[in-house]
C-alpha cells in the first residue's frame, strides 16, 4: 500500500488524456460506475483542437468542428459521472497497489486501475506562421483534412512513409502534390516511392529535394497562401542559409500538410513495467479477445494514438478507448471478486 497522507483522492479508475479515446473510455467506465477521474495533459483534446472541422466521424453529416467535438465529448463524460481536471501526469507507481498516480505540480492520487490515453504529438517545424495557420491550411493528417482543399496545390513536408502515403492521397483533391524533402534522398520504403513515382510520371505529385520550409504566409481568414523555402545542392539547407548556393523563394500552395512523424506522449510511462517500442509507443496484448488494450502491467491499458501510430484517426482512438474501459471494467471486476473471496477465507479462519 501507498503512504495515504499525501494523496489526495483515490479512484477506482484514472484516464489520461481527454482526446477522442480517453474521453470515450471515460464515457464508458463513468456508465459501468467506475468513477473515472480524467486529466486533461498538456495539449487537453489532443490533436483534434487543431482540427478546424472533422467531417469524418459517423453522425455528423454536416461536421463538426474539432474542439467543439472534444468539449462535446467532455461533456457527455461528466453527464455519467466523469470528473475532469487539469493536470499532466509526470510519473506511475507501478510497483504498489492501487497505483501512485503524481502530477507535475506535485499531487499524488491513487487509482486501482489506469488507462494510458495520452496520445502523440505531431511534431511541428516550429517556422514563423505555424502557429497561427495551424488547423486554418497547416494540418498534420492529410486523410482528415485534405478534402477540405480541393482544387488546391499543397504541399507535402517530410521524406518517409508517411509523407509518400499522405502525397498520395491527397492527389485525390488537390491540382498538383508538391512534395519538400530536406535531403536527396527519401526514408520511404520502396513501395511507397514507387507509388509516388508513379503520380510523378502521370504529372500529379512533384518532388523538392534538399528543400525546406522556413515560413508560412496567410490568415485564419483565408487560409495558407504560400510558403517560403529554401534550397541547397547538397541538403540540410537550413544549415546552410548563408551558403551563397543556398536558394530562398516564394512558393504558392493552398495548403501545407506536415508528414514529419510523431512523438507518443509516453514519458511518464518510462519508469514502469509498460513495454514501450522502440518510437516510445505503448505495446498492448491486441488479438482478437478480451484484454486487448491490457499492456505488460496488469491494471494498467492503453488506447489512441499513444498506442496506434498507423492509423491515427479520431474513430479508431475512440473505439480503442472503448476496449480500453471494457478491459478496465473486466480487471477491476476481477480484483474486486479475487479481494473478496481473500477477506472470506481469512474471516472464517479467524473464526477457526
Amino acid at each position: 500500500m501507498t503512504d495515504s497522507a499525501d494523496v489526495v483522492e483515490h479512484r477506482p479508475l484514472i484516464i489520461a488524456g481527454t482526446g477522442s479515446a480517453g474521453l470515450t473510455a471515460a464515457i464508458y467506465a463513468a456508465r459501468s460506475n467506475n468513477d473515472p477521474l480524467v486529466f486533461e495533459g498538456d495539449e487537453p483534446g489532443g490533436q483534434l483542437t487543431l482540427t478546424s472541422e472533422v467531417e469524418n466521424f459517423p453522425g455528423f453529416p454536416e461536421g463538426i468542428n474539432g474542439a467543439e467535438f472534444i468539449n462535446n465529448a467532455k461533456e457527455q463524460a461528466k453527464r455519467f459521472g466523469t470528473d475532469v481536471k487539469n493536470g499532466v501526469v509526470e510519473s506511475i507507481d507501478d510497483d504498489v497497489r492501487p497505483f501512485r498516480v503524481e502530477l507535475s505540480n506535485g499531487d499524488v492520487y491513487t487509482a486501482d486501475a489506469v488507462i494510458a490515453a495520452s496520445g502523440a504529438s505531431a511534431r511541428t517545424l516550429g517556422v514563423p506562421g505555424e502557429d497561427e495557420l495551424m488547423g486554418y491550411g497547416l494540418s498534420t493528417c492529410a486523410t482528415c483534412d485534405g478534402a477540405f482543399f480541393r482544387g488546391e496545390d499543397m504541399l507535402v513536408v517530410g521524406g518517409g512513409d508517411a509523407a509518400m502515403e499522405e502525397a498520395s492521397f491527397l492527389t485525390k483533391f488537390a491540382d498538383t502534390v508538391y512534395v519538400a524533402h530536406r535531403r536527396e534522398e527519401f526514408r520511404a520504403e520502396d513501395y511507397w516511392v514507387d507509388r509516388v513515382q508513379e503520380h510523378v510520371d502521370a504529372g500529379d505529385i512533384e518532388i523538392m529535394k534538399n528543400t525546406e520550409v522556413t515560413a508560412l504566409h496567410g490568415s485564419k481568414e483565408d487560409g495558407v497562401d504560400s510558403v517560403t523555402l529554401v534550397s541547397h545542392p547538397e541538403g540540410h539547407p537550413t544549415d546552410r542559409l548563408d551558403d551563397p548556393e543556398t536558394d530562398e523563394r516564394e512558393f504558392a500552395v493552398g495548403a501545407v500538410f506536415y508528414a514529419i512523424g510523431h512523438t507518443p506522449n509516453t514519458a511518464y510511462l518510462e519508469d514502469t513495467g509498460v513495454e514501450l517500442d522502440d518510437e516510445g509507443y505503448i505495446v498492448t496484448q491486441g488479438g482478437t479477445g478480451g484484454g486487448q488494450t491490457a499492456t505488460a502491467v496488469p491494471g494498467l491499458f492503453g488506447a489512441g494514438d499513444v498506442v496506434d501510430y498507423h492509423y491515427q484517426q479520431a474513430v479508431t482512438a475512440a473505439g480503442m478507448g472503448c476496449k480500453a474501459a471494457l478491459d478496465a471494467d473486466d480487471y477491476l471486476e476481477t480484483e474486486a471478486r479475487a479481494g473478496a473471496a481473500a477477506a472470506d477465507t481469512a474471516a472464517a479462519e479467524s473464526d477457526d
